[in-house]
């Protein structure tokens, strides 16, 4: 029909193209380790000389970068739609969803969380997105009554200490999983006014 858009194929072709690039990296990642990433290996999983990965990614660093930018982008779009009313609830549902998603994909967690890689630095653009979703998280912290920078900090510190020690001692188990939700108790009664009672326990309009 007149005035349909005309279909790029050669791009469609190109991004489907990188899209098995980083499927095949995600997978060698995840079996041998982050810093493990072998252009050679990739070339021959998908089918290609090593020289023809540089027609998509013109470096290992690129493509690092555009798994991150895939890593950061996921843990956005799967967050929890809806937050319990009761701050406390809230945050232990926002921790539980940041532990869950990092020790279901180690590899991915250190890419995101972690400087695992020696020189490797997210682009801007990439790292864009990380910084909305870190304002993300802090929008909702000051939703609660939670506005200090220090709190974000501790927050933060929280989540991915508890993410560390399961990954790294509990692989598999739930032995910092399920401390989550007295971390965020205590995070909670140290960071909010102890002597408000009208809005303590809900969130804040």
């Amino acid at each position: 029909m007149l005035g349909e858009p005309i279909r790029d194929r050669r791009a469609e072709r190109r991004e489907a193209t990188r899209a098995e690039i980083l499927d095949a990296a995600w997978e060698q990642v995840r079996e041998s380790g982050l810093a493990a990433l072998s252009l050679r290996d990739l070339a021959r999983t998908v089918g290609m000389q090593p020289p023809s990965l540089y027609s998509y990614f013109d470096s290992k660093n690129a493509i690092y970068d555009a798994m991150y930018a895939q890593g950061v982008q996921a843990f956005i779009d799967d967050q929890p739609a809806a937050l319990p009313e009761r701050a406390v609830e809230a945050l232990k549902v926002m921790a539980h969803y940041f532990v869950g998603f990092c020790t279901a994909d180690p590899a991915r967690y250190q890419l995101l969380f972690q400087r695992t890689i020696p020189g490797f630095e997210p682009s801007a653009e990439s790292y864009e997105t990380s910084k909305q979703g870190l304002a993300r998280t802090a929008g909702l912290l000051a939703g609660f009554g939670i506005t200090e920078p220090r709190s974000l900090d501790l927050y933060t510190a929280l989540v991915t200490g508890l993410t560390d020690q399961q990954i790294s001692n509990d692989p598999g188990g739930r032995r910092w999983i399920g401390i989550v939700d007295d971390a965020m108790e205590m995070f909670y009664e140290h960071t909010t006014d102890k002597t408000s009672t009208r809005t303590k326990g809900r969130r804040t309009k």
